[in-house]
């Protein structure tokens, strides 16, 4: 199994982001996807899941800004992150909901 995620980097209050996660050696399109984020010193926190079926969930705190989607053919996972802020900085994971796999992440810094 790998996960790779993409699309991190520095971005000021209120402007978006869109990360990537391209999955590997595992039937994708089987498998619920969730994107975690933590910051350093605390926890790791569930920002949002899309079930293999289509259903989604998501983080109290990024409801209505964040978008998570699937592309089954191409095994990828995205998160499409608006109105960032400071709040929203963190490293971003992705992984299979309820297995033990996870990326190497990506920094999200939001600041002015």
């Amino acid at each position: 199994v790998q996960l790779v995620e993409s699309g991190g980097g520095l971005v000021q209050p209120g402007e978006s982001l869109r990360l990537s996660c391209a999955a590997s050696g595992f039937p994708f399109s089987s498998y619920p996807m969730t994107w975690g984020r933590q910051v350093p010193g605390k926890g790791l926190e569930s920002v949002a899941t899309i079930y293999a079926g289509g259903t989604i969930e998501y983080g109290d705190a990024v409801k209505g800004r964040f978008t998570i989607s699937r592309d089954n053919a191409k095994s990828m996972v995205y998160l499409q992150m608006n109105n960032l802020t400071a709040e929203d900085t963190a490293r971003y994971y992705c992984a299979i909901r309820g297995q033990n796999y996870w990326g190497k992440g990506t920094m999200v810094t939001v600041s002015s």
